[in-house]
């Protein structure tokens, strides 16, 4: 069996999509593109597709990735191109490439974020950024499947530099996961203040191995 690496951008509109959406999506796109998918075994075999750490339903990215498990070997560049065309605007096939081995998941250890902010100065998103880094922690609370949880925002931030209407991050992966949301839910916290009167349109630029030290993100296999 092959494993090939597949990563994706979702784009415009396609960033409403949510992760069952595109997980049906994609299925399609495999059976459109003639994919030789591999299946699970059982009563109710599944194509073998493995997702590790999804943007959540509104982000827009260009860096998601999955992987597919094939029962025959193919060309990527071909299984790229032909997912490409097979799947709806918005959902783009960015590259395909043969697996390394080691669990994807353990690959993708931070992300760097857009999140435009309409409305707001680089003065004010300053001087809240300013106050969120000065504290050791900030608690937040996110509605989850299981309930109302809450978690310290401030631990998974390695950076957040600031430019006009928007903020640029990098978030280390943890568990739980902090997202760009729940940075802003804490950035409220730390500066009454800040309080953006348009919804944020949240952008994830980069994913992968994420440096501590420096902030770089190296994309898995490179």
């Amino acid at each position: 069996m092959q494993w090939l690496r597949v990563k994706y951008a979702k784009r415009g509109r396609a960033r409403f999509t949510s992760h069952r959406d595109f997980g049906r999506a994609f299925e399609r796109a495999l059976r459109r593109a003639s994919v030789p998918m591999a299946y699970t075994s059982g009563f109710s075999p599944h194509p073998r597709i493995s997702y590790p750490n999804a943007s959540p339903t509104g982000a827009a990215s260009e860096a998601e990735y999955l992987e597919i498990g094939l029962a025959a070997p193919c060309d990527p560049g071909r299984v790229r191109d032909a997912l490409d065309a097979a799947l709806p605007p918005g959902l783009d096939v960015v590259e395909v490439a043969v697996a390394r081995p080691g669990a994807l998941a353990e690959q993708l250890t931070g992300s760097r974020w857009r999140v435009d902010l309409k409305g707001l100065s680089a003065a004010t998103l300053q001087s809240a950024r300013d106050a969120f880094l000065a504290l050791d922690s900030v608690l937040v609370q996110r509605m989850t499947k299981n309930g109302m949880r809450e978690f310290d925002a401030r631990a998974a931030v390695v950076a957040v530099d600031v430019e006009e209407g928007r903020l640029i991050m990098i978030l280390a992966h943890q568990v739980p996961l902090v997202r760009p949301d729940d940075v802003l839910a804490g950035l409220q916290v730390a500066s009454p203040k800040f309080a953006p009167i348009d919804p944020p349109v949240l952008t994830r630029l980069a994913q992968g191995r994420l440096d501590l030290g420096s902030g770089l993100i190296t994309e898995p296999g490179h």
